[in-house]
């Protein structure tokens, strides 16, 4: 049996500048390492948080004419926080695209809310109790 690590999500991004603004101010996401490729026309940013070995990759394509369209195979990110009712404030304080909190239990615990990044990329905001 392969024992595997993951450690990257890859994204194509229309306005890198832009997301790299969202996923710091956002979600506390920093860049980690670049790679250009001036000859293939792509950048990628690898983007981390600071407590885990997992990273966010965004690609962006030199001069994209329109911005990608999401397929339908796509679900969503997760990351976790400690008070999400705060964060979520801070999230529509900003003016993001902020969802409805809900919970996967009836008890109440195990609340989300989903984030939506500059790209239209859902983020799950998640808090374990």
């Amino acid at each position: 049996m392969v024992n595997c690590m993951m450690i990257h999500e890859m994204i194509r991004v229309f306005d890198l500048e832009r997301s790299l603004k969202f996923y710091d101010e956002a979600l506390g996401m920093k860049e980690n390492r670049r790679v250009d490729k001036p000859e293939g026309k792509f950048t990628l940013v690898y983007l981390t948080d600071g407590q885990s070995h997992f990273e966010l990759e965004l690609t962006y394509n030199y001069d994209p004419e329109v911005p990608y369209e999401i397929g339908s195979g796509y679900g969503h990110l997760a990351v976790l926080v400690e008070d999400i009712e705060a964060v979520r404030q801070e999230h529509i304080n900003a003016g993001y695209e902020v969802g409805p909190l809900k919970s996967l239990y009836d008890d109440g615990s195990e609340k989300y809310y989903f984030l939506t990044d500059p790209d239209g990329y859902k983020i799950e905001v998640m808090e374990r109790t």
